[in-house]
């Protein structure tokens, strides 16, 4: 426990600091010029109206201090404009408030009469009583004034009367009080210096009495719902008349943003029923109101993320219609996203899938697919989309190894996607269309067919050869190409092939043959001008051999594929249309009637076919074909019902 004697040295030394905080604390209250304090600094950076004048002649005020701001001065300096905020923020705006001050340097001191007007008009100012009788602050200031012109306290107390009432007459003008803001003037007009302010509010007032009959028209305009029409008689025109008098009309202005709320609101209307055609009609009128309108850059923010919401909604339902198989449908939908917003994410990939679905039936040029069996077990031939475009099909006239019938070079144009099996139809395949459909091929009905004959080096006819057999005339295995088939014998197939996949199969057209052979070349075939560098087909070659040890008498130089008569299919590369076996191996059977010539040939890729046309076309070279007849040019008729060892088929299906 502490003694009695420490006790009574702490009391002391307690009471001693309360007194010097007492003291201190009134010295900063009624002294603080003495602290050099400023308690009512309204902070740097206030903003001043374009009415705002210096105080009255004669008057001066204590520079303002550089210092952080009160917290008086982050809620003058915050909050809404000028012209809407509260009375007490816009007199701080206006002036900062002037420090008390006590008697100048060499002035008289305040006499008992003086003292007592002060704190008489301290108390007026203190409750808004500003001017109107004896007992008003402008009445008291200017006694004291009267009494003692360099009275400091006096000379700050007028100046804040005289802030007071500008802000006053500023906000009645801003309102459209006239009455109030005549009756402000007239007490701000009795202050000594106060002309030149008095003089630019008695102009805004003379103002606001031209304007308020306008302003009473816009009124009963937007009453009677006639804000924007008719033209040249609504109550829009009517505000920016009454802004071309009096260009700080608040009244206008507020009027102004009530006709572009309405526009705004508009737009959003007609946003919620997919109407952004008259919503950014709507959006283009609010603008010419306020261009940098808060509510109306909002509005405009608020219609893009709906109009891209509603327009990446409406491509989806293309995207679904489009995988329907609606493609009208998915046209229709695709127009109406871009109506709604022209930049909408993903159209492109859209457009680039409704196209490969008009031309290609949603597959990619290239691509690989097989169609199932509706009804059957399996599936059909392994297909490849080729891509669309235009050839110069046929030679340049009539040379060594160039007939005339290649003639004339005329321009092909294929608009429409189609399919070509990857290689030719083997055995197999061919197996499964006579098993199930019990369809009798020309190489039974009729006997035979024209094989290869090894001991005599050419080629003889063989009554036992069938579509079973090689180009020997021996027993084929599966994958090998199935040759020994006649043209009736292909389309036999095809239809064959329709009918079991719902799908459209058939022999592909001679033009159509021609331009995925050349797969986009123009040389004489498809790997360039001359022997190939490397093993691309199953050609005649010079280092080919036959069993009994033949050689070729013309062949492609310096070339061997290894392969006597035919290979299994897909055994070589394909071309740059990912078909393989499509210039060698065995020639193909084509839908087209024989032409002599391209005269009259069609230019769209379609088969050129006369009915009862007794020769049908072959194109494309075989394991023993001359260099000559393995260009892409090269086109060579027979009846349809011819079987051989050197021919086969692929099919074409429509997309």
């Amino acid at each position: 426990m502490p003694s009695s004697k420490s006790e009574r040295r702490q009391r002391a030394l307690g009471g001693a600091v309360g007194v010097i905080v007492l003291v201190l604390a009134m010295v900063y209250h009624f002294f603080p010029e003495l602290l050099h304090v400023q308690p009512h600094d309204a902070g740097p950076g206030v903003a001043v109206s374009p009415t705002m004048m210096p105080p009255p002649l004669g008057f001066e005020t204590r520079p303002r201090p550089a210092s952080s701001a009160s917290v008086q001065s982050s809620e003058v300096n915050a909050g809404p404009p000028l012209s809407l905020a509260p009375h007490a923020v816009i007199v701080a705006r206006l002036w900062p408030a002037t420090p008390a001050a006590g008697s100048s340097a060499g002035a008289p001191p305040e006499t008992a009469q003086v003292k007592k007007l002060l704190s008489r008009a301290a108390d007026a100012l203190a409750r808004g009583d500003l001017g109107g009788d004896a007992q008003s602050a402008l009445t008291l200031y200017l006694e004291v004034i009267r009494l003692q012109p360099d009275n400091a306290r006096g000379r700050a107390g007028l100046n804040h009367v005289q802030q007071q009432l500008v802000a006053q007459i500023e906000d009645d003008l801003s309102g459209g009080d006239a009455d109030a803001a005549r009756t402000s003037l007239g007490l701000l007009r009795q202050i000594p210096g106060a002309g030149d302010v008095s003089d630019r509010l008695e102009q805004r007032l003379v103002a606001l009495q031209k304007v308020q009959p306008l302003l009473q028209q816009a009124a009963q305009l937007m009453a009677s719902g006639q804000d924007m029409q008719p033209a040249n008689a609504n109550a829009l025109a009517v505000y920016r008349q009454v802004l071309k008098l009096d260009p700080a009309n608040n009244v206008a202005r507020q009027g102004l943003h009530r006709i572009q709320r309405k526009l705004l609101d508009r737009a959003l209307g007609e946003v919620a029923q997919d109407d952004f055609k008259d919503a950014d009609t709507a959006l283009a009128r609010a603008a010419q109101i306020d261009p940098a309108s808060t509510a109306l850059q909002d509005t405009r923010g608020r219609i893009e993320g709906i109009r891209r919401q509603r327009a990446e909604m409406r491509l989806q339902q293309a995207v679904t219609a489009l995988d329907g198989g609606d493609l009208g449908l998915a046209q229709r939908l695709r127009d109406q996203a871009l109506a709604i917003s022209p930049d909408v994410a993903g159209v492109t990939a859209f457009d680039q899938r409704l196209h490969n679905a008009r031309i290609y039936a949603n597959y990619q040029p290239g691509q690989e697919f097989s169609d199932n069996f509706v009804d059957l077990d399996g599936n059909g031939p392994t297909m490849v989309v080729i891509p669309t475009g235009s050839f110069q099909m046929g030679s340049r006239g009539s040379s060594a190894g160039q007939p005339a019938n290649e003639a004339p070079l005329h321009t092909v144009s294929i608009v429409q996607g189609f399919a070509v099996s990857r290689t030719e139809i083997t055995v197999a395949q061919f197996r499964q269309f006579v098993r199930n459909s019990g369809y009798v091929p020309d190489s039974v009905r009729l006997h035979g067919s024209n094989v290869y004959n090894d001991q005599r080096g050419t080629m003889v006819d063989d009554p036992d050869a069938t579509w079973q057999d090689d180009y020997a005339g021996r027993s084929s295995a599966g994958d090998d190409p199935v040759v020994n088939v006649s043209w009736h014998d292909a389309t036999a197939y095809v239809k064959w092939l329709s009918q079991h996949t719902g799908k459209t199969y058939r022999l592909l057209s001679e033009a159509e043959y021609e331009y995925v052979m050349r797969a986009g070349t123009s040389t004489p075939y498809w790997w360039g001008s001359g022997s190939p560098g490397r093993k691309v087909e199953n050609l005649a070659g010079s280092r080919d051999r036959s069993r009994l040890g033949r050689r070729w008498t013309h062949a492609f130089r310096h070339y061997g594929d290894g392969y006597w008569g035919d290979a299994p299919a897909g055994h070589f590369l394909p071309n740059p249309f990912g078909l393989y076996d499509i210039d060698g191996n065995v020639s193909e059977w084509v839908e087209d009637c024989w032409h002599d010539n391209y005269i009259r040939a069609p230019r769209d890729g379609s088969a050129w076919v006369n009915p009862g046309c007794s020769l049908r076309m072959l194109r494309g070279s075989s394991w023993g074909s001359s260099p000559e007849q393995a260009r892409s040019a090269y086109r060579i008729a027979a009846s349809p019902d011819t079987r051989s060892g050197r021919v086969g088929f692929r099919v074409a299906r429509q997309l």
